[in-house]
């Protein structure tokens, strides 16, 4: 090697490692931005740095509009609604409530048999939610703790649920047209979320195989309530005799 070319080198190696490098070192260690600080705290494997996006690569625009083209070939119980949504009943609109309770304040409880959630707050009140339950034979009881929450998350369809119904994609990503909605709230290690919909006119209603939907709006109000590590107690329940009885999606 010619003298040249070993002063060449060893003055990069220099300008790598020595005193100029902890400029590349600075690189890795700057403090995580601000508007991405909130995201690792909650333990989320990524940051959400994409917009929401509609089914399928090619249906959607930079804002998750989903094609309504698109919406025929999708299996109806996971095909969203479209046109002007309608307006929930009363009954089912987010509201401050009075609620007694034994569970500390920061609790979520999911109450089946009359389809509200209630996330409680201090001085005997509660926030209350409208939601979807699991219809009959898909709903369940107990207590978890809230393990992951995601922004627009991604549909992967457990195994149980293929099986089951085997004509549903095995991949959906997140967006309008998403079963999930816009927010998810993922529940220990089991298959169970309480998350958002595409489909509003289901609140109210035992539908699904045992996750619990909100509209939207109310999944992202409680979503940022909440937090990993929050306790979620569903109580014991069946549909009623006139509940709604659909085919569900998740």
């Amino acid at each position: 090697m010619s003298f040249c070319r070993f002063a060449v080198i060893t003055a990069v190696l220099i300008g790598v490692a020595g005193p100029g490098g902890h400029l590349l070192a600075q690189q890795y260690t700057q403090p995580v931005p601000a508007e991405l600080s909130e995201a690792y705290i909650r333990g989320e494997q990524q940051p959400v740095l994409r917009p929401p996006r509609a089914v399928g690569a090619d249906d959607s625009d930079l804002t998750g509009s989903v094609d309504p083209r698109s919406l025929t070939a999708m299996p109806p119980e996971v095909r969203p609604e479209i046109g002007a949504s309608k307006e929930l009943p009363a009954q089912f609109r987010r509201a401050l409530v009075d609620y007694r309770t034994a569970e500390p304040v920061g609790t979520i409880i999911v109450d089946t048999a009359n389809t509200y959630l209630y996330l409680v707050v201090e001085n005997g009140k509660a926030m209350r939610y409208g939601i979807g339950v699991g219809r009959e034979g898909f709903t369940w009881a107990g207590s978890e703790r809230i393990s992951k929450i995601a922004e627009w998350p991604d549909w992967h369809p457990p195994a149980e649920m293929i099986e089951r119904q085997p004509y549903l994609p095995r991949f959906m990503a997140g967006g309008e047209g998403n079963p999930l909605g816009a927010r998810a709230l993922y529940l220990g290690k089991s298959i169970y979320r309480i998350h958002g919909t595409n489909q509003p006119s289901t609140i109210g209603t035992f539908v699904s195989s045992g996750c619990i939907r909100l509209t939207n709006a109310d999944v992202t109000d409680l979503y940022n309530r909440v937090q990993v590590g929050t306790r979620v107690v569903v109580l014991p329940g069946r549909p009623s005799q006139t509940a709604a009885s659909r085919s569900e999606s998740h």
